[in-house]
């Protein structure tokens, strides 16, 4: 449990722990928190963990792009010998490449191969996992991996947060301006996501290669006129796109890794969360987001993997959030709230993400004496004890 300021630095003096405590739970719900020898003279079953455990809310990861097909390790060699992420995709290669396998892989490999990727985080501690849409080659291939992703959360214990992506890349040719392609997603995909309830959540890459600043704007504003919230990637590679999200009122603003001390203050005014990926910087070889930065000046920092097939493969949050820690000097207090109640914030939803009475009993525990043993060990430490909305979960 810790301060829960949506904003700003948090020291590890900020948290607030209890020894030798306790959880109440009823149905899918905490009702009572405490020292463990009192809350048990309330219930009538006791499952009591029988090794030195930290209890910590289950880890929620906001931004993940890990329903497609194939694997890009021929491109990561190259990306390591020094040829650039926008060189590859400006080549036909990158997004476009996954889009085709993608399309050709069945419903069936995309349902396995997605659940094997929640499957393994599941059981690192992410309980809570929105992944993106974004791998369709066209609109129907689009709607076919939502409907994918809302199939696999209703047959998977994790709570799966769909988004759409359908603005990830241009179409791979000349005959559509990127303008005349988002103006017909407008027209022919945004209907359907509201009919088949497919999605509440839009995003798109702004960027040199993918779609520009002002038709964007003009993009998410139309999105939240029409109800739906919106996300941005946004300062991957160029600056620019942290102003388009703020000014449309987006939940988040996701990359950073290229950010002016204009833009920090800006976000810092507004209500977007700031969501950093030190995923992509390992798999691209960037300078990881000003972490430190952010929430110095105030910003609202959430920490997601970015599991991807081309610039985060690792798709570890835990490894990943260590090692950003250790760049970034993040206290374990700023890292957890990162990685729970803040994650929550930044997808709108507030029933999870701290121990707390009346919040969704979603709960992980660490085979450790001490919390800070957990961020010690970069990753090599996961939970020994997972519980999704009261029900115990063993591998």
């Amino acid at each position: 449990m810790s301060n829960l300021s949506p904003m700003g630095s948090i020291s590890d003096e900020d948290l607030i722990i209890i020894y030798d405590g306790g959880v109440m739970i009823e149905n899918e719900t905490i009702i009572g928190v405490g020292k463990f020898h009192e809350i048990k003279k309330e219930c009538n079953n006791i499952n009591e963990i029988d090794f030195p455990c930290v209890l910590l809310p289950g880890f929620i990861d906001c931004h993940t792009h890990i329903c497609y097909a194939g694997s890009r390790s021929i491109e990561y060699s190259k990306k390591n010998a020094g040829v650039s992420y926008q060189k590859i995709l400006a080549e036909g290669g990158g997004i476009y490449d996954t889009m085709e396998k993608t399309r050709l892989a069945s419903d069936e490999e995309l349902i396995k191969n997605t659940i094997s990727r929640l499957e393994r985080h599941f059981f690192e501690g992410v309980l809570t996992c929105e992944i993106k849409s974004g791998y369709g080659i066209d609109f129907d291939q689009e709607i076919r991996l939502l409907k994918i992703i809302n199939e696999i959360n209703l047959n998977h214990p994790s709570d799966v947060i769909s988004t759409c992506l359908a603005a990830h890349v241009p179409p791979n040719d000349s005959k559509t301006s990127t303008a005349e392609y988002l103006t017909l997603i407008v027209k022919e995909l945004f209907p359907i996501l509201r009919k088949e309830n497919l999605t509440n959540r839009i995003d798109i890459f702004i960027e040199n290669n993918a779609f520009q600043k002002e038709e964007s704007k003009s993009y998410l504003k139309f999105a939240k006129e029409n109800d739906f919230d919106v996300t941005v990637h946004a300062n991957q590679f160029t600056s620019g796109g942290l102003h388009v999200g703020v000014d449309v009122g987006a939940m988040s603003v996701d990359h950073l890794e290229v950010i002016t001390d204009e833009e920090i203050k800006y976000l810092s005014n507004s209500n977007t969360s700031a969501v950093v990926l030190p995923g992509c910087s390992l798999g691209l070889g960037l300078p990881f987001a000003p972490a430190r930065k952010l929430l110095d000046n105030g910003c609202k920092l959430v920490i997601a993997t970015d599991w991807n097939p081309g610039s985060a493969p690792m798709g570890d949050l835990l490894t990943q959030s260590s090692i950003l820690a250790s760049n970034q000097k993040l206290s374990n207090a700023e890292v957890f709230s990162a990685l729970s109640f803040r994650s929550a914030n930044a997808l709108g939803i507030n029933d999870r993400g701290v121990i707390e009475i009346n919040k969704v009993a979603d709960l992980i525990g660490f085979h450790v004496l001490d919390y800070r043993e957990i961020l010690y060990n970069q990753g090599k430490i996961k939970p020994s004890f997972i519980c999704k909305k009261g029900k115990v979960y063993k591998k």
